[in-house]
């Protein structure tokens, strides 16, 4: 007993020791309570939303709302137990108080961030193809950026002791500002919600924007920013409002419609366009492909010429390597597996020029993989270029270092053997 009574006498002789003690003992409190919550409630509520067989809650516990809310429990503990420490000024209490109700506001504003992740995590599981075609992560972003300003006009409010409505009446004169600040927030709002409401673009769309060195796929739309991995795999960002203020080209239309366009010209050597003679067709008849041209042509010509016998040979109309050629081309087209014939399938001629006359196959492909499209169309045009001499065709080519020596080397030879 005179030990107590002697730490009494010590403790009231000095203010300042009992005023730290319960400042420790509250700490101590505050320490406990957040270990219990942790490590009981925290536990439990995991354990049950584990158990539990819907799967949204596993979204929310994933994003860690619980955890985030259980660290409110410390700071309300000393909320309430601020005013029972002794020796401690109005002031001090008020300032303790204050920063413990701003700390509950920051960690409510994180847990209610969080909810709001978990949100797009469900909205993506549910639905994953209406998730990539109308993706709401814009408009949470929107909504935590409004989340955190408000958390701030609390947070303010409750160190400053005033009212959250007279903060927020003094924003009027801050208009200008805020205009200025959130400029590039309010024109992505803007954007997303035309790109949204028109389906301009979607995750997992190719896309190409050359002004911003873009050509990929869209991997993210958010807010602000609209990510796209290139071919290369490096990462483009594109601001969300350059989408609707400049022009990008979008590749979906061609994916879903299930054919890619092959468009390429074969350029001819003009010298080697002629008439084809009667045993050329003969021989040209072989070809399975041909023979239903041929057949056709025969019968139709031969109308034409009876109606003009005796006339000069010009006045008749023959086939010609070329056309023959663009038969086949075309025939083959329409028998390759590899290509769609329910859609547009043409081999025509181009304007001729210097480099030749272009002969353009344009079709699409039954496949839209990068690969296989790029196999068929390969495919086509090897057949293609080797097969021309069987019509007496020749590809036209600048010549080469190796054509210029294989004709001078001709024509040195046909010299040595006139001087000989």
């Amino acid at each position: 007993m005179e030990s107590i009574h002697s730490l009494q006498e010590f403790i009231a002789s000095r203010p300042w020791l009992l005023t730290l003690s319960s400042a420790l003992v509250l700490a101590l409190l505050a320490w406990l309570a957040d270990q219990l919550t942790q490590r009981l409630l925290v536990r439990v509520l995991v354990r049950l939303v584990k158990a539990s067989p819907v799967k949204w809650d596993d979204a929310i516990l994933a994003r860690g709302v619980i955890r985030r809310l259980a660290h409110a429990v410390p700071a309300i503990v000393v909320y309430l137990g601020a005013p029972l420490l002794p020796g401690v000024p109005e002031g001090g209490v008020a300032v303790l108080r204050n920063v413990a109700a701003a700390y509950v506001v920051v960690t409510a504003a994180q847990a209610i961030s969080a909810f709001l992740s978990s949100l797009q995590d469900i909205y993506e599981a549910r639905d994953p193809e209406r998730a990539r075609s109308r993706p709401i992560k814009g408009y949470l972003q929107l909504a935590k950026i409004a989340l955190f300003v408000l958390a701030t006009v609390l947070v303010v409010a409750v160190l400053v002791e005033r009212s959250p409505l007279l903060l927020l009446s003094g924003f009027g004169a801050m208009t200008a500002v805020l205009l200025l600040v959130f400029k590039d927030t309010i024109l992505s709002l803007v954007a997303s919600v035309q790109i949204n409401s028109n389906d301009m673009v979607r995750v997992g769309d190719w896309i190409e924007m050359p002004q911003f060195g873009a050509d990929g796929d869209v991997v993210d739309v958010a807010l602000h920013t609209v990510k796209v991995q290139n071919w290369d795999k490096t990462i483009t960002t594109i601001p969300t409002h350059a989408l609707i203020a400049g022009s990008f080209k979008n590749w979906r239309g061609m994916s879903e419609s299930g054919g890619r366009r092959i468009k390429r010209a074969l350029p001819i050597d003009q010298g080697t366009v002629r008439y084809l003679a009667d045993d050329e067709r003969e021989a040209l008849s072989r070809f399975v492909l041909l023979q239903p041209y041929l057949e056709r042509k025969a019968t139709e010509l031969a109308e034409w010429n009876a109606q003009r016998q005796g006339k000069a040979p010009v006045n008749l109309r023959r086939l010609t390597n070329l056309g023959t050629f663009r038969a086949y081309a075309r025939a083959y087209l329409q028998s390759h597996p590899g290509i769609r014939d329910d859609m547009t399938l043409l081999v025509r001629q181009l304007d001729p020029g210097p480099q030749g006359l272009p002969i353009e196959v344009y079709c699409f492909t039954a496949t839209t993989a990068w690969g296989d499209y790029e196999d068929i169309q390969s495919d086509i045009f090897d057949h293609l270029l080797a097969i021309l001499p069987e019509f007496g065709l020749r590809a036209f080519q600048v010549p080469s270092g190796g054509d210029v020596s294989r004709a001078l080397a001709a024509r040195g030879g046909s010299g040595e053997g006139a001087a000989g």
